[in-house]
């Protein structure tokens, strides 16, 4: 398989595994957060950046790379990671989320999706088929299945249908899928909120032998607690020698509870999003750098971060570029977010390795600020 997913040890406190995935190009130490890349390429980030803080692999978007500059550019360039000059692994997925995302836009056929693109109106069309032959051609390490996400709250009959002509289109998936040698395809569990459900779209799908599968369809607007209610009745259905990959999650309460009930991927626009307003992640909360507060504080970010930027900028300078609309500004945020989520997987797997995952987790909710006993932190 162009995947393969190496068990190393599970906590004894949390249940939380370690391993490692292997990849045409390059392991991925899990538990991994991976920085998302939608127009092949990290906002504001370069490669090189990247690679200094260690990301392990990124993830880019199939349908935003479908509208421009097309699948057959891609190809021609000799896939993503030479047009994008990334040598590491790379994960497409199918395209689905932002076509269903469009709602007013698009029609749901047994077939496929007929869309409208929102750069220019131009009709559009993806399907199983479609979506398989943009990722054979853009060439990513991991591509997933086209899947239907349903929105939240959605009715459970909705729901069922939804999930099973999910099943039906990974299906197809498979049977399209032209490069199995060198590019592993994931499938994706749905059914929303409903624990009967979920149960039968992960039964339905890993009875096909995928190399990997995701979750998706959380983290779209429910509690968190409900969110850790589905992962507690799907990821045990999952196959403990493949991959398991939470999707759209990147809130570092979120990686650490994903992680405790065995998720090994994790990706979300989150940090790179909430950078380019201001927004920082830091060992003790969430810091506003924009507010006026910090305009005389020269001190780093975080005290406690060896990321380039608290190395070497204060709150103040970056308050000044964001305030300013530098561009500057929006990298050094940037650059820090993503360093800082990297860094809290790495903690991750160290807390993993030494069996106080549950101790780690008590530890950083304090600092952070997450504990709510009424709300079940």
């Amino acid at each position: 398989m162009a995947v393969k997913y190496e068990f190393i040890k599970q906590c004894k406190q949390s249940g939380a595994r370690l391993g490692r995935v292997h990849t045409p190009h390059g392991v991925i130490e899990t538990p991994a957060f991976m920085p998302v890349g939608t127009q092949a390429t990290v906002k504001t980030m370069s490669p090189e950046e990247l690679k200094s803080m260690d990301a392990q692999i990124i993830l880019s978007n199939t349908y935003h790379l479908f509208l421009r500059p097309g699948h057959d550019i891609v190809r021609r360039a000799g896939g993503l990671h030479k047009f994008m000059n990334w040598d590491r692994p790379i994960l497409t997925d199918s395209g689905g989320f932002q076509v269903f995302s469009l709602s007013e836009m698009r029609k749901i056929t047994e077939e496929g999706v007929h869309f409208r693109s929102h750069l220019n109106g131009d009709k559009l069309f993806l399907s199983p088929e479609v979506a398989m032959e943009i990722q054979n051609a853009l060439g990513p390490d991991i591509m997933m299945a086209f899947d239907e996400c349903a929105p939240y709250p959605a009715e459970h009959d909705y729901v069922k249908q939804s999930l099973e002509r999910t099943t039906r289109w990974a299906e197809r998936c498979l049977k399209s899928h032209a490069r199995p040698h060198d590019q592993a395809l994931f499938a994706i569990v749905q059914g929303g909120m409903y624990k009967d459900l979920r149960i039968q779209s992960a039964k339905d799908l890993t009875s096909m032998d995928f190399p990997g599968y995701a979750i998706g369809g959380l983290s779209v607007g429910e509690p968190k607690h409900l969110m850790n209610d589905m992962l507690e009745h799907t990821v045990p259905i999952l196959p403990a020698d493949k991959p398991r990959y939470l999707m759209g999650v990147g809130s570092p309460d979120a990686l650490i509870d994903g992680s405790i009930r065995g998720i090994d991927m994790f990706d979300c626009v989150l940090p790179t999003r909430i950078a380019r307003n201001g927004t920082t992640m830091t060992s003790t909360g969430r810091l506003v750098v924009r507010n006026a507060q910090y305009a005389e504080d020269f001190g780093p970010l975080d005290p406690n971060c060896s990321c380039y930027t608290c190395k070497n900028y204060s709150r103040a300078y970056i308050r000044h570029l964001l305030k300013a609309d530098e561009t500057f500004g929006m990298r050094l945020t940037t650059y820090h977010n993503l360093h800082f989520l990297l860094q809290l997987m790495r903690d991750v797997r160290q807390a993993i390795t030494e069996d106080r995952l549950l101790d780690f987790r008590e530890d950083f909710f304090t600092r952070y600020g997450l504990f709510d006993n009424e709300k079940g932190f």
